[in-house]
């Protein structure tokens, strides 16, 4: 049997481990444009000099000869042929395989503001090869801008302070984070990084960037008309799956591949797991995604059930924050609130029903609001303060590892 990988990220590289603990004798073959395997969530690190390329290596030593990978890295797939079972590389080669799986994530989203996308000092941050570029460019880069404030835009930030750069970060929402925070925690990260001297414009987006003979942008011109100077541009405006190659090829696509529970696309003996599909791309899930699909690609039946608990950890200057589940509340919820001068905790209740939890300052007991929110478990009959909930109040029953309460 022919197993062919298409990227080296958490999510291949599950699949392919998955793959040989399942088939011992069948063929692995990974493909990508990275050359080195790394953690997307540690750039940052690599960028504030914490890291080299091997500290962001996440795989067990000697990983491809330990389990028979063979890895062809720095090159991109051109074309995808289903109805021949191959496909065409950059170089020219062909590749056959029996199974195949999608898992070559996202790349950045550069927005056609100005002449963004034609700069040489513009940047997203997704890859290693992104991260490598934003150092390369910082050594003679004083002033950084940084577009967007999720999670990657702060990453970024935050690994430049430690080259001490001038930031300024620009954010269309009226608060940072603000996706993954409500205002209180999205806040407290604020008024931290802004201690450490970074610059925060909100409600603000770029509306005009004109390229200088250099090739490069020194401003940006807001859509108030404030102009800010800058030597370096870092873009985290989203991503978007790397579907160039699928062109053609008649898989279905909507926000990313459309898989089923079982990692499989609309094409027979294809797979897709990690940020291609669209699905929750958070390292866990990624993870998980690529060990159901390698598991379904040897015929060993596993599904993916995790689509509704997403989760993120933030740990900014020693604070850290977990959320899970939906953090914005409708009109219907019930929001209850906990708080002191160490600590932020923030449920949201629909129909007796836990739809989200935040918690900053101390995320221990999270397992079982992850439990409540993806399995909807009704907690009205409940006779204590809801922040005490704990696995204590429930019993195990049924074949499914379902809980009730005592």
């Amino acid at each position: 049997m022919k197993y062919v990988i298409i990227g080296a990220g958490i999510a291949g590289v599950e699949a392919a481990k998955t793959i040989r603990q399942q088939d011992g004798a069948g063929e692995i073959r990974m493909i990508s444009t990275d050359i080195h395997v790394h953690s997307r969530c540690m750039l940052h690190k690599f960028i504030a000099g914490e890291r080299d390329e091997k500290g962001l290596d996440f795989t067990e030593k000697d990983f491809f000869q330990k389990y028979q990978i063979a890895w062809q890295k720095g090159i991109r797939v051109q074309k995808l042929c289903p109805e021949d079972k191959n496909l065409l590389l950059e170089t020219g080669e062909t590749v056959s395989y029996d199974r195949l799986l999608l898992a070559g994530g996202a790349d950045s989203f550069i927005p056609p503001v100005g002449e963004l996308r034609k700069a040489s000092n513009v940047y997203g941050l997704r890859n290693l090869s992104d991260a490598q570029a934003i150092v390369r460019e910082a050594e003679t880069a004083e002033r950084v801008l940084v577009i967007g404030s999720g999670l990657v835009g702060l990453d970024a930030a935050y690994g430049l302070l430690e080259r001490g750069k001038k930031l300024t970060v620009v954010e269309m929402a009226d608060r940072i984070l603000p996706v993954q925070l409500d205002a209180h925690a999205a806040g407290a990260y604020q008024t931290a990084f802004e201690k450490a001297g970074v610059r925060f414009v909100l409600g603000r987006k770029a509306s005009e960037a004109v390229c200088e003979t250099d090739g490069k942008i020194h401003k940006i011109i807001l859509d108030n008309g404030e102009e800010l100077p800058c030597d370096l541009i870092i873009v985290a405006a989203g991503v978007r799956p790397a579907l160039a190659c699928l062109e053609g090829s008649g898989i279905a696509c909507g926000r990313g591949v459309t898989v089923d529970s079982f990692m499989r696309t609309s094409v027979s003996d294809i797979f897709a797991a990690g940020d291609i599909t669209g699905l929750s791309g958070i390292w866990p899930n990624a993870a998980d995604q690529g060990r159901i699909a390698g598991k379904n690609m040897c015929g060993v039946t596993a599904e993916y059930t995790d689509t509704y608990a997403i989760k993120n950890t933030i740990n900014f200057f020693g604070l850290v924050t977990l959320c899970v589940g939906r953090i914005l509340a409708e009109e219907s919820d019930e929001v209850h609130i906990r708080e002191d001068r160490k600590i932020y905790q923030r449920i949201l209740l629909k129909n007796g029903k836990v739809q989200g939890v935040l918690l900053q300052g101390n995320i221990a007991g999270a397992g079982i609001w992850q439990y409540l929110i993806k399995n909807q478990i009704d907690i009205r009959n409940i006779k204590k303060d809801i922040f005490s909930i704990n696995y204590a109040d429930f019993y195990h029953v049924g074949e499914r590892g379902k809980y009730e309460w005592v």
